[in-house]
């Protein structure tokens, strides 16, 4: 199986009421990540047979966006393992679970998503990877222990169709 983690897009400053934290929406540049990442995704020719969720809200619209871009029809599974508080012993099962799955989008939140992310690829978590809101994990998990193939982060992006528009090549004048 393929593993695509994605860290929940931009949702603004977070609150001090857990209850009022869990229901905080996208933003307009957190909308725009979730496209700019879903195109991302197309041009790698990335394909998704499920797609999982955290239950908060944040996390919820990411998935939907990122399924919806990417033709993605079925429903967005929820799963309290993608949850801040969710624990890796809960995230294997949910692997687990989706494992006749070839490609399995999973939706969350840091610190639990790069700790997850870390014990993958290491085997002992001794991994320190930066997962930024919007970025997208690429992981193999046919091999033991996975191997991580990218890490792709929305200003990477951003940058990369920023600088395309222009050339490198000095200007030149014809005469």
């Amino acid at each position: 199986m393929i593993l695509y983690l994605m860290r929940h897009a931009n949702a603004g400053l977070r609150r001090p009421n857990p209850s009022l934290d869990a229901k905080r929406a996208l933003v307009k540049d957190g909308k725009d990540q979730c496209v700019l990442m879903a195109r991302t995704l197309s041009a790698y020719k990335v394909q998704i047979d499920t797609v999982v969720s955290s239950p908060l809200k944040r996390a919820q619209q990411t998935a939907q966006f990122v399924a919806t871009e990417l033709g993605h029809e079925a429903k967005v599974e929820i799963s309290t393992a993608l949850a801040p508080d969710g624990k890796y012993a809960d995230f294997q099962a949910l692997l687990a679970k989706y494992s006749k799955a070839e490609g399995l989008l999973a939706v969350g939140h840091n610190p639990n998503l790069f700790e997850f992310m870390g014990k993958l690829v290491t085997g002992n978590g001794g991994a320190s990877l930066r997962l930024r809101k919007g970025a997208i994990a690429r992981i193999d998990l046919d091999r033991h222990p996975a191997q991580l193939h990218w890490l792709i982060d929305p200003r990477l992006i951003r940058s990369i169709y920023a600088s395309v528009g222009k050339s490198s090549r000095p200007k030149t004048s014809r005469k």
